[in-house]
């Protein structure tokens, strides 16, 4: 009868248990604390008014410890705080007139499709009107010709400026120097021979006779040309044509005018 009545009975008997495992857990957490040295080693121990006593001074100093560590949380972020005060004051000061805008939002109301509007069917009046409008009236007619007359009237002053400006004509110097057969050959008359080419844009200079060796002498002779009309190809190929008196022509110099 004793063991059915205990059955139906709501008794905690391994209370112990769970208090010594709360203390551990608190004892890992915030280190051992003062008086919870003594443990209970027994089902009777904890359950009278010192395992109370015991448990109760062990809850106090967790949560003692625990407001300490909040404590020096609040102390932490109130610092962080206040420098970030001081920072943004600093910051103020020094760009008065900069302030970071937040980004306005912007409602887009949905699209709708535009239908494209629909052409009348004009009718013979209009027609007509459109008709009598003159897009090329009479008055634009007078402009265009005076500007068309402007435009031509600036375009020949323009070729008569262009016209009356000095055009710079590129010459060069040219010094030949133009070798006979042997020395029997006629200077004087080889001389002749190369003066008497004429060409547009070919002016003959100074000449002189300079001994070569052996009794033969070279005509070295002067002349001048323009380089769009004459060509040193070309006057060479003009003084050979004399082949009696005429061995060879070299260009002992060649300089720009």
């Amino acid at each position: 009868m004793a063991t059915n009545f205990l059955i139906h009975e709501k008794i905690w008997f391994d209370k112990f248990k769970y208090d010594d495992a709360e203390r551990k857990f608190y004892e890992q957490m915030n280190g051992p604390v003062a008086g919870s040295s003594r443990q209970s080693t027994g089902p009777g121990a904890s359950s009278g008014p010192g395992g109370d006593h015991s448990e109760l001074i062990t809850r106090i100093a967790s949560l003692e410890v625990e407001n300490q560590s909040l404590r020096g949380v609040v102390q932490d972020l109130q610092q962080a705080l206040s420098k970030l005060e001081a920072r943004l004051s600093v910051l103020e000061k020094s760009s008065p007139t900069h302030r970071a805008t937040a980004p306005q939002t912007q409602h887009v109301s949905p699209m709708r499709q535009v239908e494209p509007p629909t052409k009348k069917a004009a009718t013979p009046a209009e027609d007509d009107e459109d008709d009598d409008i003159d897009l090329f009236g009479s008055d634009n007619e007078e402009e265009d010709k005076e500007a068309a007359r402007l435009r031509e009237e600036r375009l020949r002053q323009y070729a008569e400026k262009k016209a009356k400006k000095p055009v710079l004509v590129a010459k060069s110097s040219i010094l030949l120097d133009v070798k006979p057969w042997d020395d029997e050959t006629d200077m004087a008359q080889l001389e002749a021979c190369v003066r008497s080419i004429q060409l547009d844009g070919l002016v003959w200079g100074g000449s002189k006779l300079v001994p070569v060796g052996y009794g033969i002498r070279k005509l070295q002779i002067q002349c001048v040309v323009e380089d769009d009309k004459v060509g040193t190809d070309l006057l060479e190929e003009e003084i050979t044509k004399f082949e009696e008196h005429v061995q060879s022509v070299d260009i002992a110099a060649f300089n720009k005018i």
